[in-house]
């Protein structure tokens, strides 16, 4: 697939990128490049191959989802200026 030129100065300005001009040419070449690879990967037969999630087939090693610290919510309010029911009390800051 091959691009032109006034494709890359519309797909710039709608995306307001500024390219200056004389690297307009350069950047075609190089999109139109990256579209030639797109197209041979898109080429390749997939037929059969199952799809993976992780190249290496490795598992996820999980930790015990169990409670590591102290819970010091109690000496963490006492020095804030307003709490109520457990919940930090903050200024409105939007009307």
């Amino acid at each position: 697939m091959a691009i032109v030129q006034s494709e890359i100065e519309k797909v710039a300005e709608l995306a307001r990128i500024r390219i200056p001009l004389e690297q307009i040419a350069e950047v075609t070449q190089r999109i139109t490049e990256i579209l030639h690879m797109v197209d041979q990967l898109q080429a390749t037969d997939t037929e059969g191959v199952e799809p993976l999630s992780n190249p290496l087939d490795a598992v996820q090693q999980l930790r015990v989802d169990e409670v590591s610290e102290a819970n010091c919510r109690e000496s963490f309010q006492a020095i804030a200026p307003a709490v109520e029911r457990g919940l930090y009390l903050v200024p409105k800051v939007i009307e």
